[in-house]
């Protein structure tokens, strides 16, 4: 158990919940059995014989049983027949239970479950084993769910004799009684041993508490401390940067971009360092929010810094702030303007004279503003004031990394974090839940409307060939396209993956389109420009390339030398150019709902529509497609990201692991379980509230001290 299934004490054992349960179904006639349906007959058998078939290499067993009124055939495969043989004894009885199928005519069960009766058969005893819910775990193969059970069994019998004194229950006494929920022993025992349906629901009401409720005092306890911590408060000179910068803005602010400011200014007045959440559509303008709140901690005295995940990405930032500040750019230079500051950029291929430069404009506090990647966090850079830390693309960033650029303050600094990728609001509080968090879902006016399509490379290739004739369409009409592939193509190849024993011609389409490495950059760009796009300026941008050589291409294309950008995911986030209409994603199976959300987000953005091809070769009703069909039915992240986490699983909401595997959540699902998260928030911070160290709460203390092994509680000190 512990290697296979990560189980080591009783107590793993107790919280590794059924995954479902198994009914064996009415006790029927067999005169009256319905297809398709779950049944338990009680019946004795005729006889039993094991046939060969398919020239004799496979076996079955076939053993017919009675009830007196009609006749059923149960039906075994494989190497157990013999031992089923030995049990199924002409002239004993059973209760039988399994799914009715058909085979010839004749109504069968296919591998029943059974259990034999003693000479006299109880009608009681069969109808209570009839009845009963079976327990199903997540199991695996060396370690089946009947095995667990077992192992269940045994630990509940002992419990029942020894006293559940064992078992802390975190939830104090008042919340459990003031809401309704049964003591912690009673859910453990109905979880795994429900007698009926209710108490299934009793117990996960009880065991979803839990979880939410420890989860959200960690949380709470993190916000508390942070509320403890002091910083500089950062309150803008009137008539400064931030004043001068908004006067010269060729467009009014949306209603959404005032009401995020505000509550970040609120933020940065206070003594206490900010830790805000700014989540906003694609193209939202948190850009703008963000740059406004660094230009008021330069009012006050201080300097901000913004981190990005990549050098493209930093350098695109760069060139967009100091081309909406202007002259405001270009303090202590000639030709800048007073009230200005300096910008400027720092990252890890810059040549040394420029880089020796950057730094001395930081320590001197001559660069009130700095765009970076982790190259800021590197010891040699030191700032003369750093107020304010701008995390751009939150999920790129490990969490030591915003840690260390945090401890380049003299106090901490106040902290920004932005995501394109909508959060539930249920996963900010749970995920982010020590962030407060700000949401901008208007877009500015002039952003034009996506229009997404999925394209069946496979079932109609013609309509591939029509998506290539609209890019060469949007160019002739002046515009520009994108076409993303999700590999470089200069990589080793992988050798080709065959799942065991399968047979090359039985292969689904759905398992030969997986199977088929995904589409390259360098492949695709070459094909396209030798076929249907031959005659246009098709150029390849990807994460290996020279950041020179990067930097060039981004330049022309958004200069408008280039038609055709064929990139990997470089392009994700932050790349903007007005004049792209277009985008065609190749293998589009092969992202996820939200990254192609991001990426779609890079067409549209000047004044013509937007259009976004996914390309597929998944056949149509599989998952995949189901996927890709609901993009392009929704320009809504905050929709597509509930989708997208219904797909993924939450993942380990406290550790670094997001992907879903190891979950410290077993019964609360944070999509559909929004109220309890909710409910339990404000519960949390009421009890730390009353009681920070927890100190009248040893039970919650123990519990918490489980969930935040030392990797967890460390994961939540760095913020």
């Amino acid at each position: 158990m512990a290697e296979h299934l990560d189980l080591h004490t009783v107590g793993d054992l107790l919280h590794h919940y059924p995954r479902r349960y198994a009914e064996r179904g009415e006790l029927t006639r067999l005169a009256d059995l319905p297809l398709d349906e779950h049944v338990t007959v009680v019946a004795q058998v005729l006889d039993a014989r094991v046939h060969k078939f398919n020239q004799g290499r496979g076996q079955r067993l076939e053993v017919t049983v009675t009830d007196g009124g009609g006749r059923l055939q149960l039906v075994f495969f494989g190497r157990s027949i013999y031992h089923h043989q030995k049990e199924l004894v002409p002239g004993r009885r059973g209760m039988f239970a399994g799914k009715v199928g058909t085979f010839r005519n004749i109504r069968q069960l296919s591998h029943p479950a059974y259990e034999m009766l003693g000479g006299d058969s109880d009608a009681n005893a069969a109808k209570a084993w009839a009845d009963q819910l079976i327990p199903l775990y997540p199991a695996c193969s060396k370690m089946e769910s009947w095995k667990i059970s077992n192992a269940v069994d045994v630990v509940l019998a002992s419990m029942e004799v020894t006293g559940w004194e064992a078992v802390v229950d975190p939830l104090p006494p008042a919340l459990r009684e003031g809401r309704g929920l049964v003591p912690l022993p009673e859910a453990l025992r109905k979880i795994h041993r429900p007698r009926a349906k209710t108490d299934i629901e009793d117990a996960r009401s009880r065991l979803k508490w839990d979880e939410a409720f420890v989860l959200q005092v960690a949380l709470a306890r993190r916000r508390h401390a942070d509320s403890q911590l002091p910083a500089v408060a950062r309150k803008p000179a009137p008539d400064g940067l931030l004043d001068a910068f908004d006067a010269k803005l060729p467009f009014t602010l949306t209603d959404g971009q005032r009401k995020v400011s505000a509550e970040i200014f609120d933020d940065l007045a206070t003594e206490h360092p900010m830790h805000r959440l700014l989540q906003g559509e694609v193209g939202s303008g948190k850009t703008m929010v963000a740059l406004r709140a660094m230009l008021a901690v330069v009012d006050a005295g201080g300097q901000a810094a913004m981190l990005a995940p990549t050098e493209v990405l930093a350098q695109q930032h760069h060139r967009s702030i100091t081309e909406m500040m202007g002259e405001l750019a270009e303090g202590g230079m000639l030709g800048g303007a007073e009230r200005g500051t300096k910008v400027v950029l720092l990252t890890g291929s810059m040549g040394t004279a420029a880089r020796r430069q950057a730094l001395l404009d930081l320590i001197t506090g001559e660069a009130g503003v700095v765009v970076g990647t982790h190259a800021l966090i590197e010891d040699k850079v030191q700032f003369h004031d750093l107020g304010l830390v701008v995390v751009d693309e939150q999920h790129r960033f490990g969490v030591e990394q915003r840690d260390a650029l945090r401890s380049k303050g003299k106090q901490p600094p106040h902290l920004l974090v932005m995501t394109a990728t909508p959060i539930p609001r249920t996963v900010a509080m749970t995920v982010f839940g020590d962030l407060e968090t700000s949401v901008l879902d208007q877009l500015p006016a002039g952003r034009s409307p996506i229009a997404t399509h999925v394209v069946p490379a496979k079932d109609k290739p013609h309509f591939l060939a029509r998506a290539w004739e609209r890019v060469r369409e949007e160019v002739a009409g002046g515009h520009q396209a994108y076409v993303v592939c999700p590999r470089i193509g200069d990589e080793e190849e992988a050798p080709k993956k065959k799942s065991a024993g399968s047979d090359e011609s039985a292969e689904s389409a759905e398992d030969a389109a997986e199977r088929r490495p995904p589409l390259a950059v360098l492949d695709v760009a070459e094909e396209l420009s030798r076929g249907p796009l031959a005659g246009l300026r098709v150029e390849v941008l990807h994460g290996r390339m020279q950041p020179d050589a990067k930097d060039e291409v981004m330049r022309r294309f958004a200069a408008g030398e280039v038609d055709v950008l064929v990139a990997t995911t470089v392009i994700e986030v932050g790349v903007n150019v007005p004049n792209s209409t277009a985008m065609v994603i190749m293998d589009a199976d092969r992202f996820g709902v939200s990254q192609l959300h991001q990426l779609r987000g890079r067409v549209g953005r000047g004044l013509a529509p937007g259009l976004c091809l996914l390309v597929s070769e998944m056949p149509e009703a599989s998952p995949a497609r189901a996927r890709l069909g609901a993009v392009a039915a929704t320009l809504d992240g905050f929709e597509l990201s509930r989708i997208d986490l219904e797909q993924r699983r939450e993942g380990d909401v406290l550790g670094q692991a997001q992907s879903g595997v190891r979950s410290s959540l077993r019964m609360l699902t944070v999509i559909d379980d929004e109220e309890i998260i909710a409910a339990a928030r404000e519960e949390a911070a009421a009890v730390v509230a009353a009681d920070p160290e927890l100190a009248r709460l040893p039970e919650l203390r123990t519990a918490l001290d489980a969930l935040l092994d030392k990797e967890r509680e460390e994961f939540l000190d760095k913020g």
